[in-house]
């Protein structure tokens, strides 16, 4: 799967509704998915508030670690596009005062820039 995003202004995308039907319990008040993707088994939200990271963990995938990240403990980030021969791209968070950066590589089906475009329009405010 690939990224999905929606204008809180219009209706949104059926992908975005399912998002909010599968994760809606995870908001606050007041609180809208405006874009998210599938990343293996994991799954990235972009909330208008924060980044919620949804991990699958374990073989069945029966457990879940729902990882909260406002905005403001972003440090900074990076994206790298894929290569000749890897053609995957690599999201690097750096989250408070941890050194190393959160990972997250996708298949060359997304594209990392939008991942960019939506950091920076959260971040770079």
């Amino acid at each position: 799967m690939g990224l999905f995003s929606g204008d809180s202004k219009n209706i949104a995308t059926a992908e975005i509704r399912k998002f909010h039907a599968d994760y809606g319990q995870l908001l606050i008040d007041g609180e809208i998915i405006e874009a998210g993707f599938v990343v293996a088994r994991d799954t990235l939200l972009f909330t208008n508030k924060r980044l919620i990271v949804v991990e699958i963990q374990g073989i069945s995938g029966r457990q879940l670690e729902y990882l909260s990240i406002p905005y403001g403990s972003i440090v900074k980030f990076s994206v790298q596009t894929g290569g000749s021969f890897d053609l995957n791209a690599e999201l690097k968070l750096w989250i408070g005062n941890e050194t190393v950066p959160m990972e997250k590589r996708f298949t060359s089906e997304l594209n990392v820039y939008e991942v960019q475009k939506i950091l920076a329009s959260h971040l770079l405010k």
